[in-house]
């Protein structure tokens, strides 16, 4: 294992040291270049399209939206100077800088947001994320078919430096979702004039503070400095990111001088506890194993049941050693509506009882089962412990699939398998945002479950402006998730721990895991 790692490090330092130079053979100054690791490729830059937290990390760095979160997550003015609403609630009016532009030159204007915006829920263009604007006037209707014509939606340019959004009803958080990356401005001759490789380094057009200078495919991102960057040129010069799959690996790069930070994997924790390089921070991040529920057997919920009451969530902390947090419930510790008393408990007897009453008593006659599950050390560690205690208390053999991630992704879309492992960070600090992802319209619901009972309860708690109300509807809302209906097995909240260079300065994680790099800079 040692001497593998050494030789991706001898394959690795000469890419580091090539890097120095950007594509036009310019060097870049090392002493601002930040260098971190990203676990595999970017799936895509394309921000409408991206899901997933690598190329949302990369995105967040090279583009600005209407709003941005400041330290405490409140959504602040970024592309646009602020909101104002109606009385009702459902009218949002954004007026945006008139001096903000492109990394061409072109000045942003509120065509960019209305075209991006309508591209998102444009059906045609599958993305995912598309049920983030739901809560817009005929935004569904448009996205799910039911109308053809884009004006129809709630969503203006009313000039230039004016954007207008019509809501079907209020919503408390609406301007946390403008944070988002799929709802960033983009610009519609870009995209049609290059197809495809619009994302690619030689056509991208962006506003944030760094530019995509280079992407060598599988091996690194290189961003540098944007200085025509409305908020200031930030102090690094570039950023680079380098694909590194294997987490010892990227540690191993870390030691040697050739990252400035790094995530730490599982078995290292406890080792650099005490080291002055060490930080530790609590994570919006939920971790769980979800259902097919319309794959036999699992369209039975006294099995997902059974399967979800055989766990016991307190091995996790012990063998991840990373302030992992064992959770029975969905919405996570530190966001309004956490209610650890909600979910399934520990019960092998019970869970023994139910797969009985399945017709699976102690597991006979149980189908063959594959988890599946991506490339990771934790993910690995506990699909084997979670293997064992399904072993040990229904009697069941459940095998394990390790796939890459962009392959794993493609599995979830296409062919979802009978149960499979996900998490959810959060994308705006509000339970809507963990709570939506199991609706019926949700692109993100890999579970294939629906619910309108559920359904109605999520949308009702996104309108209520009563605090202790919205609580007892999420209340509601989570036991039939985790208690009832049982599509998903909640089994921790994640943390966040890193080694970070003493002389890095200005970065500050949150619980969110945003990292913006504008504020970074090397202090050697």
């Amino acid at each position: 294992m040692i001497k593998r790692h050494f030789v991706l490090l001898l394959l690795l330092l000469p890419l580091i040291w090539l890097s120095s130079c950007d594509l036009q053979g310019n060097h870049i100054n090392d002493l601002q270049t930040f260098r971190m690791a990203v676990s595999s490729e970017p799936p895509t830059l394309d921000w409408n399209l991206a899901t997933d937290s690598i190329s949302i990390r990369i995105i967040e760095n090279l583009m600005e939206g209407l709003t941005q979160f400041d330290q405490d997550l409140n959504p602040v003015p970024a592309v646009a100077k602020g909101w104002k609403v109606s009385e009702d609630g459902k009218t949002y009016i954004f007026p945006l800088h008139n001096s903000i532009s492109w990394s061409d030159g072109k000045r942003v204007t509120a065509h960019d947001f209305e075209y991006s915006w309508k591209r998102l829920l444009n059906p045609a263009t599958a993305a995912e994320y598309a049920y983030f604007l739901y809560d817009i006037e005929n935004a569904y209707e448009y996205n799910s078919g039911q109308i053809k014509d884009p004006s129809l939606i709630g969503i203006k340019a009313i000039d230039d430096t004016t954007f207008e959004v019509r809501l079907r009803k209020p919503v408390v958080y609406f301007p946390s979702i403008t944070t988002f990356t799929a709802t960033f401005p983009l610009r519609r001759d870009i995209v049609e004039k290059y197809g495809d490789h619009w994302t690619d380094p030689a056509n991208i057009v962006t506003n944030g503070p760094f530019l995509l200078k280079e992407w060598r495919h599988e091996y690194s991102l290189t961003l540098t400095a944007n200085k025509d960057y409305y908020g200031g040129r930030p102090k690094l010069d570039a950023i680079r990111f380098y694909v590194i799959g294997e987490s010892t690996t990227a540690l191993t790069l870390y030691e040697t001088g050739g990252l400035d930070m790094v995530s730490l994997p599982p078995l290292a924790i406890p080792h650099y506890k005490k080291h002055s390089e060490y930080s530790h921070h609590p994570f919006l991040r939920g971790y769980y194993y979800g259902f097919n529920v319309e794959k036999p057997p699992f369209n039975d919920k006294r099995v997902r049941q059974s399967f979800s009451m055989a766990i016991d969530r307190t091995a996790f902390p012990e063998i991840l050693k990373g302030g992992e947090l064992p959770a029975t419930s969905w919405i996570p510790q530190g966001m309004m509506g956490y209610n650890p008393s909600i979910g399934l408990s520990f019960d092998p007897a019970g869970a023994r009882a139910l797969l009985r009453e399945a017709g699976y008593p102690d597991g006979s006659g149980f189908p063959e089962v594959t988890a599946v599950f991506s490339t990771n050390p934790e993910n690995l560690l506990i699909a084997q412990n979670l293997q064992a205690q399904w072993k040990k208390n229904l009697g069941i053999e459940v095998k394990l699939d390790n796939q890459e991630w962009k392959v794993f992704l493609k599995t979830l879309q296409t062919n979802t398998p009978p149960i499979f492992r996900l998490g959810w960070g959060a994308d705006y600090p509000d339970p809507d945002n963990f709570m939506n992802l199991f609706t019926s319209t949700s692109g993100n619901n890999r579970t294939h479950w629906k619910n309108r009972e559920y359904d109605r309860l999520v949308e009702a708690a996104a309108m209520e402006q009563d605090l202790e109300k919205r609580k007892r509807l999420y209340d509601q809302a989570q036991k039939i998730l985790t208690e009832e209906n049982v599509p998903i097995m909640p089994l921790f909240t994640n943390a966040q721990n890193l080694l970070v260079k003493p002389y890095v300065k200005g970065f500050r994680p949150n619980a969110m895991d945003i990292t913006y790099l504008k504020d970074v800079w090397i202090e050697r």
